[in-house]
């Protein structure tokens, strides 16, 4: 294979305090570079090994949809996976999502993987996977993984 994962997603928030407080409550991320930038701000969020969310907030005279193939004018994302460390991790992280309203909690057995939904604070949908087996089975969405209370 000739990709090691994803380096970055690019994401655009109208709060990025609001945005870091979240994902450094409920991930240990950490910001690892701040930069005023063309129509804004970018925060560069850690939230894994080589990985990281780049937050960009624009100053409030800028649309937030420019012209599409233009920088933040490539449309939405519809959702981020992102890797647990180890079932602990996961286990740690559902429980956060949970606490602080991101999350039923409702864990989804898709065979090769459990997984958690959530919504971070502007509304976008994120996914918390902890990695099973490669050979397992893929089950449907919405099918129950045993051993977790919501």
């Amino acid at each position: 294979m000739l990709l090691d994962g994803i380096n970055h997603v690019a994401i655009i928030t109208d709060d990025t305090d609001r945005f870091v407080r979240f994902y450094e409550d409920v991930f240990d991320a950490t910001v690892s570079h701040r930069a005023t930038i063309g129509p804004g701000t970018l925060t560069m969020v850690d939230i894994g090994t080589r990985t990281e969310l780049n937050v960009f907030q624009l100053d409030g005279d800028v649309p937030p949809v420019l012209v599409r193939g233009s920088m933040f004018g490539h449309g939405p994302i519809d959702h981020i996976g992102l890797q647990a460390a180890d079932e602990a991790a996961f286990v740690e992280i559902r429980k956060r999502l949970m606490a602080c309203g991101a999350s039923d909690g409702f864990v989804t057995d898709f065979g090769r993987a459990h997984s958690v939904f959530f919504k971070d604070p502007d509304g976008l949908e994120g996914e918390v996977l902890l990695w099973l087996s490669g050979d397992a089975p893929i089950s449907p969405p919405g099918t129950p993984a045993a051993g977790y209370d919501s």
